[in-house]
Order: structure tokens, then sequence, then C-alpha cells
């Protein structure tokens, strides 16, 4: 039997793609392999939203090479954004990589690969498509899995400045509301319990479409799926967020209180050259319609440090944001210029020891506001969906909160996978929750 080996960067869209390949690729008679070294075919599926994904995709393709020359008949191909941004050039910069395919081929991939093998072609598939037949793809849980994630949307209207998105992965497309129910149904008949839905940006699901809902609407729709215990989505454009959608969550039982809301950063004259469409006291003002009516909710945001142009100020303001919204976590990094995106074509740019600074200032501040928050829950009885057993160590298994909080605590695993628990909690740590088991439940 043949085998692949399929390395992932970047994102839960990309996490999710790769899935789509893999299923595939299986069902052309392929096994997943760990070892790129026992490998028939190794396929990189990439990420280039930042430069350092890029580069490590970059360093993995260079030590690939010797594995090449050794095994003449290895098929070696390149997927998503860096493919898409790159095309030919990754041909020529590469002399042992043998395909690219960019983020509306993916359905191709078991073709491209049968081309590569049996015609020793080396080609580059990089084309758009008005509706991506691997948007529709459903590649399904692996067995026993809890959680899942399914695709509602792919694609971005927005063009912020700094933003390759829209460039490699083209404009917004809404999958049919039918399609999306049907593929949650089959998600719930096989286990999973918990689906989160995916889109560059779900609040804009449906819009200017004929005979579609909105995305409070399908929510809505979801909610009404036998066996599907808990639902969250990703990611939320701040702008896009609606009174509809924020009584919708708090209405819903199945929604969970967690959202990931980017603000990326804190300072008005910033957000206006990124190009977010709001300011900061705007988004402020979500969060305050968040809290009304979610007092629970927790959140979680995206920051870049050292957009061109921001100063010291700029900087604070985005401290004193931190402050003030308490999220339980960010994803943080240093700017870094897209090929084609706005942001790449300004030329007052913050020096590297600058950004280096300011990044770990975000984190250091973040990392005490997260440990304060964990600590505050301690003795609270939480709901958790038990998604298996516990890095922690034998004997203990591990999941998430409605709020998305990950609790371990002693548990068999075989006995609790998958199932609904409440859980009281000891001990916050830094960055997850210790617990001890009050009652079992079944589920809903």
């Amino acid at each position: 039997m043949p085998r692949l080996f399929l390395q992932t960067y970047g994102c839960q869209m990309n996490e999710h793609d790769s899935l789509k390949i893999a299923s595939l690729m299986r069902s052309e008679g392929y096994e997943l392999t760990e070892d790129p070294s026992q490998a028939d075919c190794i396929i990189l599926h990439t990420c280039s939203i930042r430069k350092k994904p890029e580069h490590k995709v970059y360093s993995f393709l260079g030590r690939l090479k010797h594995l090449k020359q050794k095994r003449p008949d290895l098929v070696i191909g390149i997927g998503g954004c860096v493919a898409q941004q790159e095309g030919k050039r990754l041909l020529e910069r590469a002399s042992h990589l043998d395909f690219v395919f960019g983020t509306h081929q993916i359905h191709r991939v078991p073709e491209l690969v049968r081309r590569s093998r049996d015609k020793r072609e080396r080609f580059c598939e990089v084309g758009f498509a008005a509706d991506p037949p691997s948007l529709h793809l459903c590649p399904g849980p692996a067995p026993h899995q809890v959680k899942a994630y399914l695709t509602i949307m792919q694609g971005c209207d927005n063009f912020c400045a700094y933003c390759i998105v829209p460039y490699v992965r083209g404009r917004e497309r809404s999958r049919p509301p039918e399609e999306i129910l049907r593929e949650a149904r089959d998600l719930a008949r096989k286990g999973v319990r918990e689906v989160t839905l995916l889109g560059q940006n779900v609040n804009s699901y449906g819009r200017g479409l004929s005979g579609y809902p909105t995305f409070p609407q399908l929510l809505e729709m979801l909610h009404d799926v036998e066996g599907i215990w808990r639902i969250r989505f990703t990611t939320s454009h701040p702008k896009d967020l609606s009174v509809e959608l924020v009584e919708t969550m708090a209405r819903l039982p199945k929604v969970c209180e967690h959202l990931h809301l980017p603000v990326q950063s804190g300072s008005t004259a910033v957000l206006e050259r990124m190009r977010r469409g709001y300011t900061r006291e705007e988004y402020l003002e979500r969060v305050r319609l968040l809290r009304r009516f979610i007092p629970q909710i927790s959140l979680s945001t995206d920051i870049i440090v050292g957009f061109p142009g921001e100063e010291e100020d700029d900087f604070l303001q985005t401290l004193s944001l931190l402050e003030e919204v308490q999220y339980d976590g960010i994803y943080s990094f240093k700017f870094s210029p897209r090929p084609g995106t706005a942001a790449a074509r300004i030329t007052d740019t913050v020096a590297e020891e600058v950004k280096a600074e300011r990044l770990a200032r975000v984190q250091d501040l973040q990392g005490s506001i997260t440990e304060a928050i964990l600590k505050r829950s301690e003795g609270a009885v939480e709901e958790v969906l038990v998604e298996g057993p516990s890095p922690k160590g034998k004997g203990q298994v591990t999941g998430r909160t409605r709020t998305n909080r990950i609790v371990h605590f002693p548990g068999d695993p075989e006995l609790l996978k998958g199932r609904l628990v409440h859980v009281r909690i000891v001990r916050g740590l830094k960055n997850s929750l210790l617990g001890q088991c009050v009652e079992e439940g079944a589920g809903m």
C-alpha cells in the first residue's frame, strides 16, 4: 500500500483542508505515515498569512532534496496559500519539487499525484474557480472523534491592508445551507458532539445570496441537529458583529460562551491604516454588547505589533485595550509584509528590534491576565466535554469548558471520552485548569 506524508502549516482552515486531502488520498489506496523517509508521496499544505510559517515551508522543502535524490520515484507536491502566492516560482526554486496546487484545486490532488507519478511532469495548477469543488468536500471525522470542523464559507471580501487571504483564497463563497446541515447530521451520526464552523468571516455568511439564511439564522438551523451538543465558530470580523448575532448566541443553549474577535490593534489610527473598518471605541462597544447579553463569555483575539507607522503611543493603546477587555488568550505576532498587499507598499516601517520588544511586552501582559482569569475559576463547577487522555499523565483526561478553557482531571478516558461531565476547578495554572469530576453526565 502506498504511503502519504502530509505536513500542514497554519490555521484551522488549513487543518480542515488537510483532512480533505487525506480523505481523498485514502480513497486512492494511500495510508498516512508520520515518517517522510517512508512515504511514496509527500504533500506540504502551506500557510502564507505570516512570514514565519512560509519560511518553515522552504526550510522543510529543502530538507526533502536528499530523499528525492535517493528515491527519484518519490512524488513531492506543495499546496495551500504559499502555493497560490508563489505558483511556478516554487518549481524554479526547488528542482526536486514535482507539482504545485492552489487553494481551489484540493479536489484534484489524487489526479495531480497520478499525473506527476505516471507522466513524470512538473506542473503548477493554481487557477481560481467560481465555485471550487473542494469547498463542498466533507472529509468526515476520524474514528471516535469528539470534535470536528465544518466549513461554511471560503474566502474574504474585506481586503485589510496587511492580509493576503483575499489574494490566495479568493472572494467570499458560502456553502448552501442544506449541504452544511447534511454534513452536520452526518458528523453527529458518527459520534461528533461539538462542531466549529469555519470561514474567513463567518459573520458575512450568505450575504447577497438569494435564498440563503443569515449567519444567525444558520446557527438556528444547526441548533436543531440532533446529536450535536456544542457549536462554536471562527472567525468573526468585528465590523460585522450584529446585535442579531449576539442575541442569537445568548438564546441558543448549544452555542458556546466563547468568541474569537480579532482586534489587531488598540489604536484607532493604526486600525484606519489597517483598513479594519472600525475604531477602538466601536470595537469596545461590541465587547460591551457581548457582555451585556452573555455576561460569562470568554474572548480571545489577534494582535499585530509593529504595523507600519505604529508609534509608542499607538502600542500603549494596545496594551490598555488588553487590560480593559481582559481576554482569556491572544494570538500575537510581529507585522510581516505579505506580497501584493497594501501594507507591503508602506515605507514607514518599524524596526525589527522594536517589534520584538513590543511583542514581548504584549505577551508578558497577556500571560498575567490569562493566569489571573484562570485563578479566578478556582472553586467553580464547569461543564466539560471530555476529549480524551490528558498529556498530564496516566489516569487523567482532558476537555474544554463551554468558555473554551482546557481542564485536566482524574478519570478513565475509555469511559468518559465524548461525554459531558461537571468538574470542580481546584487549581488555575498559567494556560489550563486542574479539576475534580463531581458528576458524570451522559450528554444532552
